[in-house]
């Protein structure tokens, strides 16, 4: 019996918490739409998360590239498709593995500093000055967050996606001797537009998905330094298994609309 209690309260716990981060999207959407306008805020955490992930992002695509033609070669070879490649890699990576890779990658980074930064300020009582000043510190602080990794995230991935490419391109070059102009001129032959489109589109609730638990981790994080920490920690893997919800999501959409 203790054990069903146990199993009670966590689900208990789970879907309240759910009910609550339900509660705090919606408030987002409608902050969204309401002046002021913190367009110098979303400016600066655009920078923040885009620019400064941008070295971060590189390096992943790249040894992706690089570790999945590795690995992926010796098998083609096998069965004499190592012509195919090009389109094998590029719709892998275009389709599923590139949003999904760098998304983690970014939740670990932008969803980390997140919920680090505002449980921070909820620690040391700056969003509670913040309010006492006469400023909307959810409309400066989380709608400019979760709308900047809205946007940032499908250029990082897009920017990943093609590094990567160029890592594959690279090891076909040295592997195969075939020419970047070759390997590029079959990518994007095996690409098609059912292949960008929902990548992109996912890719935007990708970045959704980051902001706003990183955001309602940190704004509602506990008192004390712990508190800090466990807001850090777990907006990086609530959002790591949310991600893989979107994405599953995602290629069911994508299955039942192109087949």
């Amino acid at each position: 019996m203790p054990g069903s209690f146990s199993i009670a309260a966590n689900a208990s716990s789970f879907f309240t918490e759910i009910g609550a981060l339900s509660h705090f999207a919606g408030r987002f959407f409608k902050e969204l739409f309401s002046r002021p306008f913190e367009f110098r805020e979303f400016l600066r955490q655009c920078y923040q998360m885009g620019n400064k992930s941008l070295v971060l992002v590189a390096i992943t695509g790249f040894i992706l590239g690089l570790v999945f033609t590795l690995q992926s070669r010796p098998t083609l070879m096998e069965f004499g498709a190592v012509s195919w490649m090009p389109s094998m890699i590029s719709i892998s990576i275009v389709r599923e593995i590139g949003p999904v890779i760098i998304a983690l990658i970014c939740a670990g980074r932008i969803g980390s500093s997140i919920g680090a930064e505002l449980g921070s300020m909820k620690v040391t009582e700056q969003i509670d000055a913040m309010e006492v000043s006469g400023t909307n510190p959810f409309k400066f602080l989380v709608v400019t967050r979760i709308f900047a990794a809205t946007l940032m995230l499908p250029i990082l991935i897009l920017i990943g996606d093609f590094v990567a490419l160029v890592g594959s391109a690279l090891v076909e070059n040295v592997k195969g001797d075939v020419s970047f102009l070759l390997y590029f001129n079959q990518v994007f032959e095996a690409l098609e537009f059912s292949d960008l489109l929902p990548a992109t589109v996912k890719s935007f609730f990708f970045g959704f998905a980051i902001g706003l638990v990183g955001c309602f981790k940190g704004y509602n994080s506990n008192k004390g330094t712990a508190g800090v920490g466990k807001a850090a920690n777990s907006a990086v893997v609530f959002t790591s298994l949310l991600l893989f919800v979107i994405d599953f999501i995602a290629v069911f959409v994508s299955d039942v609309i192109y087949g």
